[in-house]
C-alpha cells in the first residue's frame, strides 16, 4: 500500500515512476491466498478510514470496498470464554472485494512501469543518478538506471538490510534501526462440509474475536466478509510474542499447535478439509518510527511504510502519500 500510494501520487504529479515488486502482483500484506475452498485475507483483515485524503482516494474506486458488518467483536480469554462482547467502534470495518488485495491491485494497475517478480539486490548512486540492481523470477540479473530518486517501501529491517548491502548509510538509518516489527504466524482453515448461510455452520455465532490465548491473537470467519465464497473458512493470527518465539519452527509444527489452540478457543474440533500456514516475518509494528516517512532531498533517497506511523493499512497509505508529496516539492 505504501509503495503504490507513493508511486501513483508521483505519477499523477507528472513524474515517471518505476515500481519494483517482488511478488506476482502488488499487494504486500493485503495479498490473498487462494485455496480450493475460497480465498483468504492472510494479512490485513480490514481497514478503517480516518484521514480525509484516504477517504477521497477510496472514492476513486466506488463499489470496490464494502463495510464488514461485524456486529460484535468478542474478546476471549485463554479458554475461549467471552470476556467482553462490545460493539465495534463507530468507524466501519471496511474490506475490499473479492479480497483485501483488490484495492492495492486496482490502484497499481495504471502504473506504466510496474516490474513484477523483481527482487532488488542493491541500489547505487553515481553521477547524480540512481541505479537499481535486481533479479527476476528466472534468476537473471538486471540493472535499471537514470533515476533521480529512490524510495524503499519495505519493512524497516528489510530496508536497512538493502542499504547495508548497497554500502549506503543515510542519516536516517539510525532511526530505522529503532523500529520494531513483530512476526505473525497465520493459519487458514477451510471446512468444506459447512457452507454458510446453511444450517451446517460450525462453531460460535460470532465472526471475529481478539483472544488472550497465548498462541492466538485474532480469529475471523473469512466467509462472513462481503463478496467471499460461502464455504466456512477461518483465518487465525498467532500472537506477536508466540510468533517470535516460534519464528524458526516449520509450518507443519506451527500448524499443529495453532489447530489445537483454534479448537480450544472456538470449540470447533472438526478436521479441516484444507489448511494453509505461513509466516509473515514483519507483520505488526510494535515500535513505530514516529513520523510519516524519511527523506534525504540532497541524496534523493527515502523510505516509507506503515511502520512509520503504526500498523494500520491507512498508516501505510498516509506514509506513501506524504513521502510522495515531499519528493514532488524538491
Amino acid at each position: 500500500m505504501a509503495g503504490v500510494a507513493c508511486a501513483r501520487t508521483l505519477a499523477q504529479a507528472g513524474h515517471a515512476v518505476t515500481v519494483f515488486e517482488l511478488a506476482a502482483e502488488a499487494g504486500g500484506r493485503t495479498r490473498a491466498v487462494a485455496t480450493p475452498c475460497g480465498s483468504f485475507d492472510a494479512g490485513a483483515q480490514y481497514f478503517t478510514v480516518r484521514d480525509a485524503r484516504f477517504e477521497r482516494a477510496l472514492q476513486t474506486v466506488p463499489g470496490l470496498c464494502r463495510p464488514w458488518s461485524v456486529s460484535t467483536v468478542r474478546v476471549l480469554d485463554a479458554l475461549g470464554r467471552v470476556v467482553s462482547a462490545a460493539p465495534p467502534p463507530a468507524e466501519p470495518h471496511w474490506v475490499a472485494q473479492p479480497t483485501m488485495g483488490a484495492l492495492v491491485a486496482t490502484w497499481s494497475a495504471p502504473l506504466a512501469h510496474l516490474q513484477l517478480h523483481r527482487r532488488v539486490t542493491r541500489v547505487a548512486r553515481g553521477g547524480g543518478r540512481w541505479s537499481v540492481h535486481s533479479t527476476c523470477g528466472a534468476g537473471h540479473a538486471h540493472e535499471d538506471g537514470g533515476y533521480d530518486a529512490v524510495v524503499l517501501a519495505l519493512p524497516a529491517p528489510e530496508a536497512l538490510a538493502l542499504l547495508q548491502t548497497s554500502a549506503i548509510e543515510p542519516a536516517w538509518g539510525g532511526a530505522l534501526s529503532q523500529v520494531r516489527i513483530a512476526p505473525c504466524w497465520t493459519s487458514m482453515l477451510s471446512f468444506a462440509q459447512a457452507v454458510r448461510p446453511g444450517l451446517t455452520t460450525l462453531g460460535p455465532q460470532w465472526n471475529a474475536a481478539r483472544s488472550t490465548h497465548h498462541r492466538i491473537a485474532w480469529l475471523a470467519r473469512e466467509s462472513s466478509k462481503p463478496g467471499r465464497a460461502q464455504i466456512e473458512r477461518w483465518t487465525v493470527h498467532a500472537s506477536p510474542a508466540w510468533s517470535e518465539e516460534h519464528r524458526g519452527d516449520t509450518p507443519a509444527r506451527v500448524q499443529d499447535k495453532l489447530l489445537k489452540a483454534f479448537a480450544e478457543v472456538t470449540g470447533i474440533r472438526a478436521t479441516p478439509s484444507d489448511v494453509q500456514t505461513l509466516l509473515w516475518p514483519h507483520a505488526q509494528t510494535q515500535t513505530a518510527l514516529g513520523q510519516p516517512f524519511v527523506w534525504d532531498a540532497s541524496a534523493g533517497l527515502g523510505a516509507c511504510g506503515d511502520w512509520c506511523l503504526g500498523h494500520r493499512l491507512e498508516d501505510a497509505f498516509v506514509s506513501g502519500l506524504e513521502c510522495a508529496l515531499a519528493i514532488a516539492e524538491r
